[in-house]
C-alpha cells in the first residue's frame, strides 16, 4: 500500500518529535503493509514556516537514516498545505511541496481549518487549478462544516479537487460523526485516496490496513485497492 499523508519527518511539525519516534513510526508503517509513503509536514506559514526548499535537506537526511536502518519504506517529500494567503505566494515561487501528479497536473495536499470551509476557499482552489495544480483536500470528513452537511464539499469536487479520507476515520477512531461523513463521501464516489495522517504511535498511528479492511468489508475489495494502491500509485508515479 501507499500512504500519501503522514507526519513522519522528525522535529518539523506536530508529528514525530524525535528521530527515534520517526523511525518507530516508519517501522509501524511497514508492519501495517505500507511500502511507500509521501511525507507531508505541515506547510502553515503562521505556525510552521516550512517550504519545499527548507524541507528538502531534512527529508534527504531522514531518507539516508531509513536506508542505514534497513527499514524498507520508500519515501517521497510532500507537504500538507494550510489554506493561507502566503501559500499562494509560495506557489508563485515554486516553493510548495506536492504529492505527485494527476491527469497531467501536479497534486497538492490542501488543508482547510478544522472548524470550517473558509470564505474564499473556492477562489483559492480556482487559483491553484488555473496554474496546473490540483488540490487534494485533506480529511474533509473531519471538517465541521462538512460534518454538518457533507454536500458542502461538493462544489470543490465538481471544480476538480480530489479528496483524501483518513484511514482512522473509516474505522471509527475519530468518532461516529467522522465515520458517517466518510461513508457519505465514499458512497457519493468522491473519494480518491485513503491515507493515515499518522503523527505518533500513541494516538495517531499508521492504520492504513485497518482502514482498507473497513472499506473492503463495506464496499468491496476493488474499492479498497483503488484507494490504497491504484490511485496513490498513479499520483506517486507521476512525480
Amino acid at each position: 500500500m501507499i500512504d500519501l499523508h503522514c507526519h513522519l519527518l522528525p522535529r518539523i511539525d506536530d508529528g514525530a518529535q524525535s528521530l527515534d519516534e520517526a523511525l518507530a513510526l516508519a517501522r509501524a508503517a511497514v508492519a501495517n503493509g505500507i511500502r511507500q509513503a509521501v511525507l507531508t509536514p505541515h506547510v502553515h506559514p503562521s505556525r510552521y514556516a516550512n517550504t519545499r526548499v527548507t524541507l528538502t535537506p531534512h527529508f534527504k537526511a531522514f531518507q539516508m537514516v531509513l536506508r542505514d536502518e534497513n527499514i524498507p519504506l520508500e519515501i517521497h517529500l510532500g507537504g500538507e498545505v494550510r489554506l493561507e494567503l502566503e501559500c499562494l505566494t509560495l506557489l508563485g515561487q515554486d516553493n510548495l511541496p506536492t504529492l505527485g501528479g494527476w491527469q497531467g497536473s501536479r497534486v497538492m495536499l490542501l488543508e482547510f481549518p478544522p472548524s470550517q470551509i473558509p470564505v474564499g476557499a473556492m477562489k483559492a482552489v480556482e487559483f491553484f487549478l488555473a496554474r496546473g495544480v490540483v488540490p487534494m483536500i485533506a480529511h474533509p470528513e473531519r471538517n465541521k462544516d462538512v460534518i454538518r452537511n457533507w454536500r458542502a464539499i461538493e462544489p470543490f469536487v465538481k471544480a476538480g479537487c480530489l479528496l483524501q479520507l483518513t484511514a482512522a476515520s473509516v474505522c471509527g477512531m475519530f468518532g461516529d460523526q467522522a465515520l458517517t461523513t466518510s461513508q457519505q463521501l465514499l458512497e457519493a464516489g468522491w473519494v480518491t485516496v485513503l491515507a493515515t495522517d499518522a503523527h505518533n504511535l500513541e494516538h495517531r498511528p499508521p492504520v492504513l490496513a485497518e482502514g482498507r479492511q473497513a472499506i473492503e468489508e463495506r464496499y468491496g475489495e476493488p474499492a479498497a485497492a483503488l484507494l490504497t494502491q491504484v490511485n496513490p500509485g498513479l499520483i506517486v508515479g507521476a512525480r
